[in-house]
């Protein structure tokens, strides 16, 4: 979900001057077709039974196909490793421009990404909070961006706690928690969650559990706790009192632009360094980091974060987060320089 993000959050600032079609590896495939912008579905190797070669050769093929037809100008990948069938696909279409997206903070001692960022017209790193815009040239030629935070919405297009609750069918009244802790693809987040939402239901909060548009499964529930299946999430986020989720890119940058008491939890399965991202957070917003392995972590966590319900809390973000505008300017001036600007 966070790479379709990003590319929706570039789509939306080029909408009114560029062509845009979707190739995507997300089953929600019908949320990029709900914004407006056409799409196509490959499955993910993670859900394929091929092996990854045969994979990726089927990927290049309906990949070259979409470009046969759409006959873009720029194609952008994003993730951080940008497949094999892929970069087939591209070099047979030729005189394609390539972006690679590719979202840093990644855990020391990561496995190293044997693609050279010089194969690329333009690579966009999407920064973390109190990132600065800066470009460097590569080696081959090409250009290289780091941008602020990248955000879907913008700030005006979140809702008011009233008009949040109201959408979202919850009574005007009362301390409602949000729980949003990944689709529990990679992770049983049911544990946990049950742990958490009976501690807060104690403290007189009633529970929301955010389903994953991606989730294969669903996580068991309480009775009393009620699902939904809302995106983007951060539109409906000061509907709630509490937020409880992990540490993910998008997550942590709309937790800041909501302005939502929060506790993050870092999950430790992923690349990405969740827990230095969650630090960061904590010094811009009011947020509490917590493994809540346990239960005396959960306990603590808890009491952190009710000391933070009672502070008073800033009504905008403190954080710029101009970077998909700034990210698409670069991609439409890379799109004008190899064709017509309109693929």
């Amino acid at each position: 979900m966070g790479h379709m993000s990003r590319c929706l959050a570039y789509a939306r600032r080029l909408r009114e001057r560029a062509d845009i079609a979707f190739f995507s590896l997300a089953s929600a495939i019908e949320i990029i077709e709900e914004m407006g912008f056409r799409a196509d579905y490959f499955v993910s190797h993670f859900w394929s039974s091929n092996s990854a070669i045969e994979w990726n050769c089927e990927l290049s093929v309906r990949l070259g196909m979409m470009l046969e037809e759409f006959r873009p100008d720029v194609v952008v990948f994003d993730g951080t490793w940008p497949y094999q069938g892929f970069m087939a696909a591209c070099g047979a279409y030729g005189g394609l421009g390539r972006v690679w997206s590719n979202r840093g903070l990644l855990k020391e001692g990561s496995r190293a990404v044997p693609v050279d960022e010089s194969l690329f017209d333009l690579v966009i790193q999407p920064g973390e909070l109190g990132t600065v815009f800066n470009e460097s040239v590569q080696a081959g030629g090409g250009k290289k961006i780091t941008v602020p935070p990248v955000a879907l919405l913008d700030d005006d297009e979140l809702m008011d706690r009233a008009s949040a609750r109201e959408a979202l069918g919850l009574e005007p009244h009362g301390r409602y928690a949000l729980f949003s802790l990944g689709p529990g693809n990679l992770k049983d987040v049911g544990g946990i969650g049950w742990s958490l939402i009976r501690r807060f239901e104690a403290l007189g909060f009633r529970g929301v559990w955010a389903r994953a548009p991606i989730s294969v499964r669903d996580v068991e529930l309480p009775e009393e706790v009620r699902a939904i299946s809302v995106y983007p999430l951060v539109r409906y986020l000061r509907a709630f009192d509490a937020f409880v989720g992990a540490a993910g890119y998008n997550t942590c940058i709309e937790v800041v632009q909501a302005r939502v008491p929060g506790l993050l939890i870092p999950n430790t399965l992923l690349a990405d360094d969740q827990a230095r991202r969650a630090g960061m957070v904590a010094e811009n917003a009011p947020v509490v980091v917590a493994s809540c392995e346990t239960e005396e972590d959960r306990r603590m966590a808890i009491a952190r974060l009710l000391e933070l319900l009672d502070a008073p809390l800033c009504a905008e973000s403190p954080v710029a987060m101009p970077g998909a505008s700034l990210a698409a300017e670069e991609i439409l001036a890379l799109a004008n320089r190899r064709g017509n600007g309109w693929g």
